[in-house]
């Protein structure tokens, strides 16, 4: 199943590389002085300390797999993590996960062949999606605190791509994905503030991503959604509410609901 990139990349590896450490940074401020014990909306069964847990552990996993250039699947997800021994070292630990990542992508030719699970079959696919693991959990961590975390439009509009690019194969993980088929339905998502813009193609073995071929194809979509790249990124994670006032539907409420429904990634 082929996936185009729509909207173009406009960030490269290079820019994943330096963003995973910017947004770890980000991280790592919030944690300043906060309750660890904090639930976070955006995952319903963490509190704050799982959520640095699993962003820094996700970070070392990666890591090693760029290390190791794996041509297939790997066998464990077994990492050494060096978890801190005490409570207060939490925030020193996400920061020494990121510069863990920083050492490996130093290492690594971004075009690497390198097996992944989704599109993307080199390294860089690795440093793309350790990169949106951090920034989406970086605005869990900001809104746990009550805070409003603010996207950089450039990353949210490559985010919205990544996501919709590695949604196909993310079945395995996320066994819902399967229903997302049909008979040729379409769904658009366009951001308002950039010129990212994708047309969904739902079809009986699948569903990829498109350019919209002209305003025609494009207008005549039968569901679509539009918002700010920020605003995407986070309804497609599942951070946003469809009905917020942030972002605007339109077209057939029933299929807008079964993608949302079944693409919980």
């Amino acid at each position: 199943m082929h996936t185009s990139h729509p909207a173009g990349r406009a960030v490269g590896p290079a820019g994943h590389r330096a963003a995973v450490a910017t947004e770890t940074a980000a991280f790592v401020a919030a944690l300043d002085g906060a309750d660890l014990t904090a639930p976070v909306p955006g995952c319903p069964e963490w509190n704050l300390r799982d959520l640095v847990k699993h962003t820094g552990s996700v970070q070392r996993m990666f890591s090693v797999l760029l290390r190791r250039r794996v041509q297939e699947p790997p066998r464990s997800r077994e990492v050494e993590l060096h978890l801190p021994t005490a409570e207060g070292g939490w925030a020193d630990w996400l920061s020494a996960s990121a510069a863990e990542a920083a050492d490996a992508f130093a290492g690594t030719d971004p075009d690497a062949p390198m097996w992944a699970w989704g599109a993307d079959q080199h390294a860089r696919f690795w440093m793309r999606r350790m990169l949106f693991e951090t920034l989406v959990h970086r605005t869990d961590a900001e809104r746990a605190l009550g805070r409003r975390p603010v996207i950089d439009p450039a990353l949210a509009t490559d985010g919205v791509d990544e996501f919709l690019t590695n949604l196909p194969y993310a079945t395995f993980f996320a066994p819902h994905v399967a229903r997302l088929r049909g008979e040729g339905e379409t769904l658009r998502f366009r951001c308002t503030d950039t010129d990212g813009d994708w047309l969904v193609r739902l079809r009986p073995d699948g569903f990829a991503a498109e350019p919209p071929a002209g305003y025609a194809a494009a207008a005549s979509a039968d569901a679509g959604v539009r918002g700010t790249a920020a605003d995407l990124l986070l309804l497609l994670y599942g951070r946003l509410d469809r009905g917020t006032d942030a972002v605007e539907t339109m077209g057939d409420e029933a299929l807008l609901t079964r993608w949302f429904t079944n693409s919980a990634f």
